[in-house]
């Protein structure tokens, strides 16, 4: 059976998580539980929840730890891979943003996100806050968690994928390690070809190297990069702001698994209608639209404008969410892309 189609099964099993290890705690002092299935040649790891408003990710791994926990031990899926899974590395950040979503939603509520999401700022970000032995601390007791659960593996992990979404673009976006970029042509060629099978456009993007962001083709770019985090923020005089930085998962645990083939998704919960446009950065096109959501929060909050009218006028303006189950299948694309591309390079 082809790794991908074990999606329909992995999207119908439940999401509540059982028999996991606790790896630590929280800044609030919720456990963090991780996974390991199989016995397998090719290491993985997956993490989703490093930013608190991004659930999709989570409700993936979450699924897929009740498919991988029922398989025989004989398994292919058991047999030629270990799966290391933390489902949510941020509970704290899932208790707060659980006031706009369940984890039963089809698809995410507009009025209800703007309403009550919340996510940690630079200093508290998770995904920005992992160490690298001598070289750079934890930022958070989640990290160092994390961390001690990659290191305990006494392993070199081959592939990590990082699971992650965005509020509103006007399509699925993908980000890549630069030292992997010649050998991902059939990943690239594979998620473009379920994107559009799906009936979505690929947000494509160029910030021409801006904190570590470089466009690959449509659709793909490089993952973000501590190091030219900090150095946008020195460019800019904000020594502050650039100290908040430390190491992203990627970087990480690359540190520990030299040619760790290590990826991330980005899946919108709100579609925008794609315009005629150029890749320029600042994009004047997602800067409208940016504006456009900050007015209707705004709006909310200041009890100007209703849930339901919000709602309308964002139908209206052809502001649609993506459907829970198109970004978990276009994760798990993702997911399986990275593993064939091991397969073949290793």
């Amino acid at each position: 059976m082809k790794l991908y189609n074990y999606i329909s099964t992995i999207l119908e099993a439940p999401f509540e998580n059982f028999g996991g290890k606790t790896i630590g705690v929280s800044l609030e002092a919720i456990e963090i539980d991780a996974f390991i299935f199989g016995n397998g040649p090719k290491k993985i790891s997956l993490i989703a929840g490093n930013h608190a408003d991004e659930p999709i990710g989570p409700l993936l791994l979450k699924k897929l730890v009740n498919f991988l926990s029922l398989l025989n031990e004989q398994h292919e899926l058991l047999l030629k891979y270990t799966w290391y899974i933390i489902p949510h590395t941020n509970p704290d950040g899932e208790k707060r943003n659980l006031k706009w979503y369940t984890y039963q939603d089809t698809e995410a509520d507009l009025a209800n996100y703007l309403t009550h999401v919340t996510r940690e700022l630079p200093g508290q970000d998770i995904e920005f806050g992992f160490p690298i032995e001598n070289k750079a601390k934890a930022l958070r007791p989640e990290n160092e968690a994390i961390y001690n659960f990659w290191k305990k593996a006494n392993t070199s992990f081959d592939l990590h994928v990082s699971l992650h979404g965005m509020s509103a673009t006007y399509g699925p976006w993908f980000l890549i390690d630069k030292k992997w970029i010649n050998r991902t042509q059939a990943l690239r060629d594979k998620c473009t070809l379920k994107t559009k099978a799906l009936g979505y456009q690929l947000f494509d993007l160029n910030r021409f190297g801006e904190k570590g962001f470089e466009r690959i083709s449509k659709g793909f770019c490089t993952r973000p990069d501590s190091t030219e985090m900090r150095n946008h923020f020195l460019a800019l005089n904000d020594k502050k702001t650039a100290e908040k930085f430390h190491p992203s998962s990627m970087e990480s645990i690359r540190s520990i698994s030299t040619d760790c083939l290590t990826l991330v998704s980005e899946m919108p919960l709100f579609i925008f209608p794609e315009e005629s446009r150029q890749l320029t950065w600042p994009d004047p096109f997602l800067q409208k639209w940016n504006t456009q959501f900050t007015l209707w929060k705004q709006q909310i909050r200041a009890k100007e404008l209703t849930a339901e009218q919000c709602n309308k006028q964002a139908k209206k303006m052809n502001v649609n969410a993506m459907p829970w189950k198109d970004q978990m299948r276009l994760q798990w694309q993702l997911v399986v892309a990275g593993i064939e591309t091991i397969e073949k390079v290793n």
